[in-house]
């Protein structure tokens, strides 16, 4: 991780723009707060923050977070949804690109200069660079697999575009403030499932669907919000395996097997589109050291 936020400051120096990846379904969650402060140091660095994987985002959610990412005091930010597997949204892509960095390129073009851009795609783990990268060349370019760690090291990518893009390894900051953030992260995939306790990231997932979408509950593992109503996570997620008949021996709870379904079937759109993290109102501004605080808007 060390490695990789420090090649990540070298790497903002040559590029022209960066391209953050955050999956539409945690988009704080998924946010690296390291990289507001490399894109702010020597100057603002214009950034397009894709929220990826947006067709199994909630989509009136998804719709508030671009306004509020949007919403930035400190930096020139863009925001789209976008899905890198099907391609929704990657018309948009190149254009406001151009609109971020439309300055630079005015100046260029009365230098008379004419060049290729550069752009650098970051983002946590499995949230999909590979897939990014491969769509915008228009070819398999590099390594994609539905898994965290794939990409191991930096490599450029020559575009469709006319744009030359730099793919980084995927990496989580080593301190999350939030535990429920790290939940959330175990729920989408972005940590590898086999050093998180997904009965954990399971009880987490079925809080949230029984605060915000009861009704995908219901319809899934046939409880109702008044059942639900009330109940810790370790219960609540056996209830959910006592509705679908994931018994075993003495007509106990399989909780193993609730959990994992439970997440898979959150996972392959199954349960509908779900947004775990709530947008905030207000706006994001940069504070003295970099960070950012939220503030209503007026």
């Amino acid at each position: 991780m060390a490695r990789t936020r420090r090649l990540l400051g070298e790497s903002m120096a040559v590029v022209d723009v960066v391209i953050e990846l955050r999956d539409a379904r945690i988009p704080k969650s998924s946010e690296n707060p390291e990289l507001r402060k490399l894109t702010l140091k020597g100057g603002s660095k214009p950034v397009l923050v894709l929220l990826n994987k947006a067709s199994l985002a909630d989509a009136d959610e998804t719709a508030r977070w671009i306004k509020y990412i949007e919403n930035d005091d400190g930096r020139k930010v863009g925001c789209l949804a976008c899905d890198c597997v099907t391609g929704e949204g990657f018309g948009r892509i190149v254009p406001t690109i151009r609109s971020l960095i439309g300055e630079k390129i005015s100046r260029d073009g009365d230098k008379g200069m004419k060049r290729t851009y550069r752009a650098m795609a970051v983002g946590i783990p499995n949230v999909g660079k590979s897939s990014f990268s491969n769509r915008l060349a228009g070819k398999k370019i590099t390594k994609v697999e539905n898994r965290p760690g794939v990409t191991l090291k930096r490599q450029w990518v020559a575009t469709k575009v006319g744009l030359d893009l730099l793919d980084t390894p995927g990496v989580l900051w080593p301190n999350i403030e939030d535990p429920a953030s790290g939940l959330k992260l175990a729920v989408t995939g972005a940590v590898k499932d086999d050093v998180f306790d997904y009965i954990l990231a399971a009880r987490e997932l079925g809080l949230i669907l029984a605060r915000d979408y009861p009704a995908r509950l219901e319809e899934r593992f046939k409880v109702t919000p008044e059942e639900a109503e009330g109940l810790a996570g370790d219960k609540l997620l056996l209830l959910c395996g006592r509705k679908r008949g994931m018994l075993i021996s003495g007509g106990e709870v399989d909780e193993e097997r609730a959990a994992k379904t439970l997440l898979t079937e959150f996972r392959t759109g199954k349960l509908g589109r779900i947004t775990l993290d709530r947008c905030p109102d207000g706006k994001i501004e940069t504070t003295a050291d970099g960070e950012g605080a939220e503030t209503d808007i007026d």
